[in-house]
């Protein structure tokens, strides 16, 4: 079955003219404008723009795409740190996918996040708004450590990290935000913001299904039923004998030398091991 990433790969690879060149740009340029004018307004533009399911449902439509221009940052400090941080990021990872694969990224993030949103406030009735991208704009991180895991950033503008350490930190905030909420409030705080967390992880998923999934397989065997008793029977073996593996030539055994590597011979007649110096070199056992 062919994964899911190489279907919308091919769509983009199909449809080269579709996508909006600049896409992050155009998002910051509408999202500053909207944080400029809540400051005149003490806010009331971002309540005519967000994602309430009741008044899209009373027929405020173009509510389905203006949350996308919501500010999340209240502080000046804050919302230019995240504007710096996705005109680094989107321009980057539409350099990297190509404009198409890009716009496709966003625009399905757009999607879910009214899907979650809706069916969030369809559950739980919740008068607070329930889409946002906030968390897909920040899976655009997720995105990026992914494919360079190694690379080095800068913490705040100055501290020296790692992409995947920054990845994992970001993972805990959006833990830390569900766990710090007090309890009296979770009841009316989750309904807004599980559906923000799960549609931008339901994204980013579909997008690195290929590179996620070598992970499953990896994860799914070392905790599986016959890996776990080989584990725990080659332990017992080693207590016992003192080594694990021994050379059916020159005797030697991984105790000896921890740097030795030993295989065991599909020729010979049995379940016989050899060291390096005598895989290829010994007689087989018939």
């Amino acid at each position: 079955m062919r994964s899911v990433d190489s279907w919308l790969d091919r769509f983009a690879y199909r449809h080269p003219k579709f996508g909006i060149p600049n896409l992050m740009y155009l998002i910051i340029a509408g999202t500053v404008a909207v944080f400029l004018l809540d400051q005149f307004s003490s806010g009331t533009f971002s309540v005519l723009l967000d994602f309430y399911p009741a008044a899209i449902l009373h027929g405020q439509i173009w509510r389905l795409i203006t949350f996308v221009f919501v500010p999340q940052a209240s502080k000046l400090f804050w919302f230019i740190v995240s504007m710096f941080f996705y005109a680094f990021l989107g321009p980057f990872m539409e350099r990297e996918w190509g404009t198409a694969k890009f716009t496709l990224y966003y625009a399905c993030g757009i999607l879910l996040s009214v899907v979650f949103g809706l069916l969030s406030y369809f559950l739980t009735g919740t008068p607070l708004p329930t889409a946002s991208m906030y968390y897909v704009n920040l899976s655009l991180f997720l995105a990026f450590a992914t494919l360079y895991p190694d690379a080095e950033m800068r913490f705040y503008f100055v501290i020296p990290v790692r992409a995947k350490w920054l990845a994992v930190f970001y993972v805990f905030i959006v833990v830390w935000d569900i766990i710090q909420t007090p309890t009296a409030l979770l009841p009316l705080y989750l309904p807004m913001i599980l559906p923000m967390i799960l549609s931008s992880l339901v994204n980013y998923v579909l997008f690195f299904w290929s590179y996620l999934t070598p992970w499953f397989r990896r994860f799914r065997h070392q905790s599986s039923r016959q890996t776990i008793n080989f584990k725990k029977a080659a332990r017992e073996a080693k207590k016992d004998k003192g080594y694990l593996h021994k050379c059916a030539v020159c005797g030697i055994t991984d105790a000896d030398d921890p740097n030795m590597e030993f295989r065991y011979c599909s020729k010979c007649n049995g379940y016989y091991c050899y060291c390096a110096n005598h895989i290829n070199n010994h007689v087989h056992i018939q």
